[in-house]
């Protein structure tokens, strides 16, 4: 990516497409001198336009003839976006008049500027620290009120300001450390091992808290993984159809009509939830549905919701194996499993059924619950069909997420920020078992440098212009 602050720089700021309005951006220490040169204010210059004002005035062609009339707006460093002296053009919507805008700011010194450029400019002239500026392309990403505030959290510096508390209580402590190997010689100690022991475990629970948040923070910014599990013919997919809204999926009476997972998003109370469709569980000599089985078995091992389905008049062996295949597959990692009675509403009428579940031969729903491995809930009853229960069961999903949102005031959503915490983690763990050792201090100072290289590196304080570049070439033109 090039990257020179010396230059002028122009770009969309709005994506292209049929729209009222477009917004044409220019930064840098020429962009005043620039747009005054092809802009036309009455009784005025655009270098006398008081700052933050919208004013009416004409874009004007090399040979003075009018492209648009525009809306134009000045920023002047270092009370702007990036920093510098700003620029915003508002134009008509037009693929053409926006092109030929940013062909005329080129042909008098400016330059097209490269993806998140920007931004890049706003964090190299200290508006934001480099933690704010990805978080940036995330609120612009971001698809629910849930992701939004997680994103808006990081923007306004909630985060920064947390890793810079860390990354002082780190540097307290290797300063502390240097000054003991300064002053060995003189048997000289700065600071109470005790208390540094107890600095050190503060720190890498704290540590250990943000490595655990990446788990909701990343299912909140992409969607919460949400698996439909349960035997052929239990109702997954009418299930499915029913949360969207839309007839997503296939419905038939046909057992394993599902033989691949369906991937679908939908949104309660602000929360996204990437929920997914599998294949019915049971014993199958088709060699596709086979695989979809297999597949719908590795879906509930990453899954941080189940919606185990169970048809309500289904029969006792096929109930009791899918519950404990679903026990089986969700293993230690103990996503929210919610056990769900499907087809209630075949309970009335002409042709209603007889249930397993009416009989009093054995309790045979505490029995699923407890094959389920969650023997204090309780199945949730719905009709997929005529939508009984299913805004019960949205209730249900919006108070797990939300609950887990209370508990975690600060998420960590970016897979750079998640590696580089791991690394500070494991040099610190050195450090803490170092000091419960009473191992030498200089035979643990660079573990205490790396972790603070590692703190520093997130929020930018240090960093290469490599990290930079894969940075900021992911964002969009012109932000």
């Amino acid at each position: 990516m090039y990257f020179d602050v010396n230059d002028t720089i122009c770009a969309p700021a709005t994506i292209p497409g049929t729209g009222a309005v477009s917004i044409v951006r220019i930064s840098g220490p020429d962009s005043i001198r620039i747009a005054d040169s092809l802009i036309r204010c009455k009784n005025t210059s655009l270098s006398a336009l008081e700052a933050y004002k919208m004013q009416f005035a004409e874009m004007l062609e090399a040979d003075g003839s009018m492209l648009d009339q525009v809306l134009v707006a000045v920023f002047r460093a270092p009370h702007s976006y990036t920093g510098e002296d700003s620029v915003e053009i508002y134009c008509h919507a037009s693929a053409y008049i926006v092109n030929r805008c940013i062909q005329l700011l080129c042909d008098a010194g400016a330059r097209a500027a490269e993806p998140g450029e920007f931004t890049r400019r706003a964090f190299a002239n200290g508006k934001m620290d480099l933690a704010q500026a990805e978080a940036v392309a995330d609120v612009i990403a971001s698809q629910s009120a849930s992701a939004h505030r997680v994103a808006m959290n990081q923007l306004r510096g909630g985060y920064s300001l947390e890793l810079r508390e860390m990354r002082k209580d780190l540097l307290e402590l290797a300063s502390l450390m240097e000054l003991e190997l300064d002053f060995s010689e003189e048997d000289v100690v700065f600071a109470d091992r005790k208390k540094l022991r107890a600095s050190c475990d503060a720190l890498v629970d704290h540590i250990g808290r943000l490595i655990d948040s990446f788990k909701l923070g990343n299912a909140l910014k992409d969607g919460i993984p949400t698996v439909i599990a349960g035997a052929t013919n239990a109702g997954k997919s009418t299930l499915l159809n029913a949360l969207l809204g839309e007839d997503r999926a296939i419905v038939s009476d046909i057992a394993g009509t599902t033989r691949d997972s369906i991937e679908a998003s939908f949104n309660v109370d602000g929360v996204l939830f990437r929920v997914i469709d599998t294949a019915g569980l049971r014993e199958s000599n088709d060699s596709i549905e086979k695989i979809g089985i297999e597949r719908s078995l590795s879906m509930i091992e990453k899954a941080d919701i189940v919606l185990a389905v169970f048809d309500y008049f289904g029969s006792l062996d096929t109930l009791s194996d899918s519950a404990a295949l679903i026990r089986k597959k969700c293993g230690d990692h103990q996503p929210l499993i919610i056990p769900i009675l499907n087809k209630i509403d075949l309970l009335e009428g002409d042709n209603k059924k007889v249930s397993p579940f009416n009989t009093n031969v054995i309790d045979f729903e505490s029995y699923l619950l407890d094959a389920l491995g969650i023997p204090e809930s309780s199945f949730l009853r719905i009709s997929a069909t005529s939508g009984e229960g299913i805004p019960d069961l949205k209730k249900i999903l919006s108070d797990f997420a939300h609950s887990s949102l209370n508990q975690n005031s600060t998420l960590v959503t970016n897979a750079r920020h998640l590696q580089a915490l791991k690394l500070a983690n494991a040099a610190l763990l050195r450090v803490r078992s170092a000091l419960y050792s009473r191992t030498p201090a200089d035979l643990y100072l660079q573990d205490l440098r790396e972790a603070l290289f590692h703190i520093g590196s997130i929020t930018g304080e240090i960093t290469t212009d490599e990290i930079l570049g894969n940075i900021f070439a992911r964002f969009c033109i012109g932000k």
